[in-house]
């Protein structure tokens, strides 16, 4: 269970320096809550040290898919009309955060596939163990 708590703050404190490169200049105190918000849902959601890291994987995905907005909120609050410069900035932050929140939701997504393909595995074998079990017993019971 303590492998568990310290991967959940091992990806939270990923997911944090993934938001904070992202939003850029935020106050100290904004980033410590959205590092203990992702810590206490990492604890909550993360049963295994797979599930952490799948939930990790997902919640860099969202980061990097507000990436984009945040840059273009950051262009908007300086200039009325964006110049070519930040034009181009925007789009490297369309394309690489498109790209980056692809990546990290697929994998996620891949993690959590993993994980059920693996439970539904032991269920089946421990199953067939049981089956195995009950008709022992009965054929010792027939005798």
């Amino acid at each position: 269970m303590w492998m568990t708590r310290l991967h959940a703050i091992l990806g939270a404190i990923v997911v944090t320096t993934g938001f904070w490169l992202v939003w850029g200049e935020l106050p100290v105190a904004f980033v410590a809550a959205v590092a203990l918000g992702v810590t206490g849902f990492l604890f909550w959601q993360g049963s295994t040290i797979g599930r952490v890291w799948a939930w990790a994987c997902l919640l860099l995905g969202a980061a990097s898919a507000a990436w984009p907005i945040a840059t273009m909120v950051q262009v908007r609050r300086v200039a009325a009309e964006p110049s070519d410069e930040q034009m181009g900035l925007i789009l490297t932050a369309v394309v690489a955060g498109l790209f980056s929140s692809v990546f990290w939701i697929s994998f996620g997504s891949g993690i959590f596939r993993w994980i059920r393909r693996n439970e539904m595995e032991q269920a089946e074998a421990k199953a067939e163990v049981m089956d195995e079990t009950r008709a022992q017993k009965q054929s010792q019971h027939r005798r």
